[in-house]
């Protein structure tokens, strides 16, 4: 099926859940993800802001903040994405797309400095394939880290897939972690 058949299926399914399902859900993924040694090992974590029905992170946030983990969140900057770390929650504010992003006077990183990559996608594949929006933020600026085990994929179990026909420029996930299953990237 072509991405942008599965980007319409898939958006609508997501945005047909109800509040009690998106917050149920949310909580096993964010749970599931927490109690992975990848999570446990990280010391600086980039999440996003969910938008749309996309699976909460603001578990992680929390936890990872009153642990003492470092937190940033995507802020778009002409064609790419830059990381803002953030000290608390309420330092996010709308911002492009009506997404919540950090404040201009939050630290900006480079993406090398940050371990774990926690990323929303409408739809992911058994073998790590995401499909985003369709803009490329995401892969534009994190092409060069792929490979290194630290792209994490949130999505509800029907958004996980068997094969989407993956392009060269896609970052590929490490884990993708749904509220059934926690799936490690496989080749090809």
């Amino acid at each position: 099926m072509p991405k942008k058949s599965v980007r319409r299926t898939m958006l609508t399914h997501r945005r047909s859940l109800t509040a009690a399902q998106f917050r149920s859900a949310s909580i096993l993924i964010q749970d599931a993800l927490m109690e992975t040694a990848e999570y446990r090992r990280a010391r600086f974590l980039a999440l996003y802001a969910p938008i749309h029905n996309e699976v909460d992170t603001a578990k992680i946030a929390a936890a990872a903040l009153a642990s003492g983990k470092r937190v940033a969140f995507p802020v778009v900057a002409g064609h790419g994405l830059v990381f803002r770390e953030v000290e608390e929650l309420a330092s996010l504010q709308k911002g492009a797309f009506g997404i919540l992003e950090p404040c201009q006077s939050c630290m900006v990183f480079e993406p090398e400095e940050v371990d774990l990559f926690i990323l929303p996608g409408v739809a992911f594949d058994l073998t790590g394939h995401r499909i985003g929006y369709g803009k490329g933020y995401y892969d534009k600026t994190l092409h060069r880290l792929e490979g290194q085990g630290r792209f994490v994929g949130l999505c509800y179990d029907f958004q996980l897939i068997d094969a989407i026909a993956g392009e060269s420029h896609d970052v590929r996930m490490d884990m993708v972690v749904t509220e059934k299953r926690i799936v490690r990237r496989t080749e090809p």
